[in-house]
């Protein structure tokens, strides 16, 4: 160990991504990384989200690290707090915060002289690695409606929650019906004085109950650690044969989920007015698809409004649509999204000889294998672009990213390589490869969605998630310009990652 050199890895961002890639390091007995969080605690998404019936839509033994299973769940779809509490838990177990260095959002980040120079407003850092984890749905993203600004009552975005505005005296509209609209509708329906729902686009909803966990179950599991392991495979195993293959390939799978989608609505609206407001005009599966047991029922509850009418324009007392209608307001909700490209902005990217990512990228978002991008050396993404963020749950994906980040990291550490990126030839061939498969997933049979890029295709996997984690688990250095340290060889490509050993 003495022997090797010691690679200094940048993270940005300390969510589940970020953290995958600092424990992955942990368990490669690699302590020299720093983890830049621009907030006060851990946990990305889920520390940010915090409204009313926030749950997650994957079963909660599979949207665990398989490096650390939790025993602890309290349902079959975890409720966003307790994941929250997981990540601070897998923070706090692994001794990763005394690398997170907390409200510090790095502004930019520009490859010199064979290294990361991080700028932070404690001034400029250098690293050997870079490691973006920023997120995936991160930034807010607010409707451009005249007269937002004016509305008299509380308003904000459901990422930004007000706990301190009471909610059952008051009259709620609320902007927004994709998965987040719909769980607050579920939450809310019923027990507020009024909620007025704004619905630009129907969603198909598909039915998935969320049972507790008995205290009897968590104790077994607590008692038989192998229990969680079987958990963890049986639940990943029925959510990618199941949901994750319909996406991307026609057949019977999709046949059937999008069956349960449309006899769902069908069995659960009777009021014909109401049910032709809630139906799609597009397929099932389509759009991300939205889970929930009780979505229906709480849109019948006394006091819901279902408005399909545009949004005119918001004014002190309320929302006015365009048939001039006024619906008078205490509480706006806006429940209207994320910018899904964001990816590392606003902090800037610039690679050797000037080039920054936003250029590299004028024509929408490219990597190769989701993970790495050309000109941009020693530069891995967790949830880049085209990472399978539709057809998979997002822990295995960041697990898979970080276990080919650190590769290449024990590729430095051991001598060999001293930098490394993906040639433009291969990254263009992997991409041509991708939307060439494009055409026979459901995302392109069209409806508009934020999966959706410029050129107007999935900015997603076209592929079954199991390959995805094969093209991460054997890196190909023939597809990379690499500088090689002295006479070293290239390492094997089929050679198995860390994070394969460890799982």
């Amino acid at each position: 160990m003495a022997q090797q050199r010691r690679v200094q890895v940048a993270i940005i961002g300390a969510g589940m991504s970020g953290l995958c890639m600092a424990a992955t390091l942990e368990d490669a007995g690699i302590d020299s990384y720093t983890v830049f969080e621009q907030a006060d605690e851990v946990g990305g998404t889920w520390r940010d989200n915090t409204y009313p019936g926030l749950t997650c839509d994957v079963p909660s033994r599979y949207y665990t690290y398989s490096f650390r299973p939790n025993p602890d769940w309290s349902h079959f779809l975890p409720p966003g707090r307790e994941i929250q509490a997981y990540f601070r838990q897998v923070a706090d177990e692994r001794g990763i915060r005394r690398h997170i260095r907390f409200g510090t959002a790095v502004t930019s980040a520009r490859y010199d002289d064979g290294r990361w120079w991080l700028t932070t407003a404690d001034g400029e850092e250098a690293f050997d690695v870079l490691v973006t984890a920023a997120g995936v749905l991160r930034v807010p993203r607010y409707p451009e409606i005249l007269g937002r600004e004016s509305f008299a009552g509380p308003a904000f975005h459901s990422s930004r929650w007000d706990h301190s505005v009471s909610l059952p005296d008051k009259r709620i509209g609320l902007i927004g019906t994709g998965s987040t609209g719909t769980q607050i509708i579920a939450e809310l329906g019923g027990t507020v004085r009024g909620l007025t729902v704004f619905q630009r686009t129907a969603q198909w909803v598909f039915p998935v109950p969320n049972p507790r966990y008995s205290a009897l179950g968590r104790a077994a599991l607590h008692r038989f650690p192998a229990l969680n392991r079987i958990g963890y495979r049986f639940w990943g195993w029925s959510f990618r044969f199941l949901f994750c293959r319909a996406v991307v390939q026609p057949g019977l799978r999709r046949r059937v989920l999008s069956s349960i989608c449309r006899w769902n609505l069908r069995l659960s609206v009777r009021d014909p007015v109401l049910r032709a407001k809630l139906t799609p005009d597009y397929q099932p599966l389509c759009k991300r698809q939205v889970m929930a047991g009780h979505f229906y029922r709480a849109v019948r509850q006394p006091g819901v409004e279902v408005v399909t009418d545009p949004i005119d324009h918001i004014e002190p007392r309320g929302i006015v649509t365009a048939d001039g209608t006024l619906r008078e307001l205490d509480l706006l909700v806006y429940a209207t999204g994320f910018d899904a490209r964001a990816y590392v902005r606003p902090m800037q990217i610039v690679g050797p000889g000037g080039l920054t990512l936003d250029q590299a990228w004028a024509d929408g978002p490219r990597a190769y294998r989701s993970v790495a991008v050309a000109g941009f050396p020693n530069l891995f993404m967790l949830m880049g672009p085209h990472s399978p963020i539709g057809n998979n749950s997002l822990i295995p994906v960041a697990e898979a990213q970080a276990g080919y980040a650190l590769w290449w990291i024990q590729e430095m550490r051991a001598g060999r390589v001293v930098a490394a990126t993906p040639t433009l030839a291969a990254t263009d061939e992997y991409n041509q490869s991708m939307k060439a498969a494009m055409p026979s997933t459901i995302w392109v049979s069209g409806c508009s969605s934020w999966y959706l890029g410029k050129d107007g295709l999935p900015e997603l996997f076209p592929w079954v998630p199991e390959r995805h984690t094969e093209l991460l688990r054997h890196p190909e250095p023939a597809d990379f310009d690499i500088c090689w340290s002295g006479a070293s060889e290239p390492a094997v490509s089929g050679e198995p990652n860390a994070a394969d050993r460890r799982t």
